[in-house]
């Protein structure tokens, strides 16, 4: 397999260049250079496969002969290592619950499957790597735990103050060892600007940049994965199935519909959106036109210009009147956000968290349109991680994880930075 910069089709590498330089040199996203539908058997007789045979038959193609059979069926055991429920909260809509992994969030099936396809390419080698990794909220943790004293890696973690809850600020900044933290005077697109110039930056070479944000493939392509686990899990419904992915980099639902290019029968997505609704307001006028990000209380997805939306778009070969078949978004208040964790809980008593409670209005929006359907939207994590909003609104008192309870005691360790220039010093030393 090959991939291509969406900068420059002509510049293709192999899995393994693509996975260790996070970006290509011109600054594009890497992109397959094929996409291979799955044969009509695979899903008639999904029901049938476990986790493991699911992910390895979605992702093997993607890798290739770079990493053999037995080491890629190990390293996707130690990813899934977790469940994928989709719980029932009303009538024909369901909650894909991504929150039981070792961080309580989606992002530990990217991060563990990146950190040990890396692990596996430096099997045999002392070159050190050095991951960079802006968060918004979550990927900073997951990514955190699962590079935790991988051989040959360093992981530098850029999140915003002030701006992630203090569980999430925790996760990233208190494992050591080989995860180190930087605290940004900015929002996240100001963190992922800082990676991306990193990366361009000729005298940083000899550091050996790559990105574990959803723009390296590694982290963004096992995302695939829960996508099929929920078409398993619904399939029996014998409904069209709409799927709402509460979207900030937009990573999710691209890779929801990579896996609908191989084949996977979903009928319809929905990017739902906080009040950064970039991608809303070019469904609406046709123009992308990304703004500086404003901070909200699901504040993963505070995100002003969405990396993955041009993979989407990739994927659709820029034909916006084919991507819209397939494809709706919506964007929600704060306040919109808060009534309906409310409802949802006085209603059914399930425990929405913000981002879940976004992905939740915009499939209901859709649903409305195709109401012979069955949803299903993504809860990224766990509402432990949002106390502090989840908490006030519904009065009550949430237990603790053991996940969790395992950080709460330790010292926050982050050093605060204020620009790129101090950014590259850090690098430098």
């Amino acid at each position: 397999m090959k991939y291509y910069s969406l900068n420059n089709n002509s510049h293709k590498v192999n899995f393994q260049k693509a996975v260790v330089e996070g970006l290509a040199p011109d600054r594009g996203l890497y992109f397959p250079e094929t996409i291979t539908p799955l044969p009509d058997s695979f899903f008639a007789n999904i029901e049938k496969l476990t986790h493991e045979e699911i992910a390895y038959e979605a992702i093997k193609q993607f890798v290739g002969d770079e990493i053999p059979e037995t080491e890629l069926k190990r390293i996707i055991t130690e990813t899934l290592c977790f469940d994928f429920p989709c719980v029932q909260v009303e009538d024909n809509v369901f909650s894909l619950e991504l929150f039981h992994g070792p961080t309580m969030a989606f992002k530990d099936v990217g991060a563990r499957f990146m950190s040990r396809c890396l692990g596996y390419f430096n099997r045999n080698d002392d070159k050190h790597v050095t991951v960079l990794v802006a968060t918004s909220g979550d990927t900073g943790g997951a990514v955190a735990s699962g590079f935790l004293s991988i051989k040959g890696v360093e992981v530098i973690i850029l999140y915003p103050s002030g701006k992630v809850s203090d569980i999430q600020e925790r996760q990233l900044t208190t494992l050591g060892r080989n995860i180190k933290a930087l605290q940004v005077d900015g929002v996240f697109d100001d963190c992922q600007d800082m990676v991306k110039k990193a990366f361009l930056d000729e005298s940083l070479k000899h550091k050996n940049l790559t990105s574990a944000n959803s723009i390296n493939i590694a982290r963004w392509l096992p995302q695939m994965f829960y996508i099929f686990f929920a078409y398993q899990q619904l399939k029996k419904h014998n409904k069209p199935i709409i799927l709402s992915c509460p979207s900030g980099n937009f990573g999710n639902i691209c890779a929801g519909i990579m896996a609908k290019k191989m084949g996977l029968p979903i009928a319809h997505f929905v990017a739902s959106t906080n009040t950064n609704d970039t991608v809303p307001r070019f469904l609406e006028e046709g123009i992308y036109d990304p703004k500086p990000s404003v901070a909200t209380i699901s504040n993963a997805m505070d995100v002003g210009n969405p990396s993955n939306f041009i993979r989407i778009q990739e994927l659709y070969h820029n034909n916006l009147s084919e991507f819209e078949k397939d494809f709706s978004s919506y964007s929600f208040t704060d306040a919109e956000t808060e009534i309906t964790i409310k409802d949802i809980y006085n209603k059914t008593k399930y425990i929405a968290e913000p981002h879940g409670a976004v992905g939740y209005l915009g499939l209901k929006k859709e649903m409305a349109k195709q109401p012979n359907s069955v949803g299903v939207f993504l809860e990224t994590a766990h509402p432990i991680k949002f106390l502090d909003t989840v908490e006030p609104l519904l009065n009550l008192k949430l237990p603790i994880p053991t996940q969790i309870e395992s950080v709460l005691g330790k010292e926050k360790v982050s050093t605060r930075i204020k620009n790129y220039e101090e950014f590259k010093s850090f690098l430098m030393q």
